[in-house]
């Protein structure tokens, strides 16, 4: 199989929070930094890294789009996934915001990593 690896870039920030996490579903934090203002309150749009629920919430993001790719998780192996495009297999195993994207048919591979970079914002680290 060919395999390449794709790297996500602050990953954590692209993600969408969580609707548990903080008070009813909005977080909000004083500016890093900076000595609290009591003017003024910040209201968070994105997980940070540093958030307890940042991994998570990246983690629901990827795979709610691998989903809409039509991958499935291996198993109960929730950070591999499969799917099978144009009758080619495709396999990814994910670390976290690192990907290793395996398929044995070239275009197929190619055009699913660059579906993938068209929704997240990465870069091609090359093929492994």
């Amino acid at each position: 199989m060919f395999t390449d690896h794709v790297n996500i870039s602050q990953a954590f920030v692209q993600g969408e929070l969580l609707p548990g996490d903080g008070h009813d579903g909005k977080v909000y934090i004083s500016f890093p930094g900076y000595e609290e203002d009591p003017r003024h309150i910040y209201r968070l749009l994105k997980p940070l890294y540093g958030m307890p629920s940042a991994a998570r919430a990246w983690h629901k993001t990827m795979g709610a789009f691998l989903q809409q790719e039509g991958c499935e998780t291996v198993g109960f192996e929730k950070s591999m996934w499969h799917v099978v495009i144009d009758g080619h297999h495709i396999l990814l195993g994910a670390h976290i915001y690192d990907y290793v994207i395996a398929c044995a048919n070239l275009p197929v591979l190619d055009a699913f990593r660059t579906r993938l970079l068209e929704a997240f914002e990465g870069t091609y680290e090359g093929p492994l």
